[in-house]
């Protein structure tokens, strides 16, 4: 065994050890498990089967760690995205009208495009291309858009008929439980505890229980069935014109999440050649596409790297052992449903906060001092949620940004490929609404 995995991996040539690999593989899993309870309760608002939602996250997380630790040989670990699975149920479902069928085969299409850019090497020219300041405020945007949906999952914030929106009642469970659940994960990840996140849901769903709101329905059983969503894609309506801001929406933040994702892990990791240069990239992103197209064909949104794997490189991790160990977690996680089901929306709610706290972070790279880099920043962190739209959104962006520099007389800083795309994104408003 300890030879197989020696060639496999390389373990002792990338100066780690076989348990080192195994506790990082549990430390990653840890601290990105609250997935398998936040995925199948955000699309089944969507209409979908939330058991077969569970299912179909597990087995796509799974089936793209280990495709990540055996073919790239990365201790990147990949499960259904945060932020795309909100734009897939509240933008395109329930928002824009589609069916969750034809949102799947959006999502399917997009990890085909995003393989084959990988395929083609031409995905650095695409990232080379995009202007620094847009990626930073779609990752904020994106932030600001889980905080809205996390505050309105909780009741800390609701609707009004005056105001759009207005505080709730604080003084109800749900307010309190997913308050509490929050400041929890803050304090637990301030004192560096792992799994911080899956600690505050599970205590915040034993508390709910506790006071007489949540029913016990046991903690381990069979699987349920996969069969509500598994191949139920429509990819025929996802060819529909309007819908390819969707998928360009899907393609793009899939993009930029995983190649930001796998610069900084295999920084940490030591994986980076002198000169900043991954080895294996396009193994490794075709290892994230890969994962894309099966997660939509399980029956999930967009499955992409995650940024927690940091955490299991920081446990020692340096090889696919790692990625592998949190596949084979997954697959074991399939057998808790009955306890996934009874985590309630609050439960989950402090989990979401936390992520799009994490996802600001990116503001502190923007220039704020230069004003036609600030003023497009600002319209994609606000227009993001108030439209509920990622797609939107990131359209808003581009658009804001050519005018701004344009104006500004800073045209020369522009590309070609910004100004065309900012033009497309025109004529959709103008034409599709």
């Amino acid at each position: 065994m300890q030879a197989l995995l020696e060639r496999l991996f390389q373990i002792k040539a990338q100066g780690s050890t076989v348990k080192r690999e195994v506790i990082a593989g549990f430390t990653t899993f840890l601290t990105m498990a609250y997935i398998i309870f936040v995925n199948p309760s955000m699309l089944s608002e969507a209409g979908m089967d939330y058991g077969a939602v569970f299912v179909a996250t597990c087995l796509a997380a799974a089936i793209g760690c280990l495709v990540m630790g055996l073919w790239a040989n990365y201790p990147v670990a990949l499960a259904p995205g945060m932020g795309l699975n909100a734009f897939f149920t509240y933008s395109v479902v329930l928002g824009m009208g589609y069916t969750w069928q034809t949102a799947l085969g959006a999502v399917f299409f997009s990890g085909i495009l995003f393989f084959l850019l990988s395929a083609l090497r031409i995905r650095s020219w695409i990232i080379n291309a995009i202007p620094v300041t847009l990626r930073l405020a779609i990752a904020a945007g994106i932030g600001a858009f889980l905080a809205l949906i996390g505050l309105k999952n909780a009741n800390i914030i609701v609707a009004n008929n005056a105001t759009l929106v207005t505080l709730g009642d604080m003084g109800s469970l749900s307010v309190l439980l997913a308050g509490a659940g929050f400041f929890l994960i803050i304090g637990l990840v301030a004192r560096g505890i792992q799994g911080a996140a899956l600690i505050s849901i599970l205590l915040v769903t034993v508390a709910g229980f506790l006071l007489g709101d949540v029913q016990y329905n046991g903690i381990v059983a069979a699987p349920p069935s996969l069969a509500p969503t598994f191949m139920q894609m429509d990819i025929a309506a996802a060819f529909d014109v309007a819908m390819l801001s969707v998928i360009f929406a899907f393609l793009f933040v899939d993009l930029f999440d995983t190649s930001g994702t796998l610069m900084a892990v295999a920084q940490r990791a030591g994986i980076a050649k002198p000169d900043g240069s991954l080895p294996r990239l396009e193994r490794a992103l075709m290892a994230d596409s890969t994962a894309t197209v099966a997660g939509a064909a399980l029956g999930t949104s967009t499955t992409t790297s995650y940024v927690e794997s940091a955490s299991g490189v920081a446990s020692g991790g340096k090889t696919g052992l790692t990625a592998v160990v949190v596949g084979l977690l997954f697959v074991a996680a399939i057998f808790f449903a009955p306890l996934a089901a009874m985590v309630p929306a609050y439960a989950t709610a402090g989990a979401i906060i936390y992520v799009s706290v994490l996802m600001l972070f990116t503001l502190r790279s923007v220039d704020w001092e230069d004003i036609t880099e600030a003023a497009p920043v600002a319209v994609v962190l606000l227009m993001t949620p108030l439209t509920f739209s990622i797609a939107d959104g990131i359209a808003l962006g581009f658009i804001s940004y050519v005018v701004v520099k344009a104006l500004g007389g800073r045209i020369r800083e522009l590309n070609w490929s910004v100004a065309v795309l900012a033009a497309l994104f025109i004529a959709k408003f103008i034409w599709l609404g």
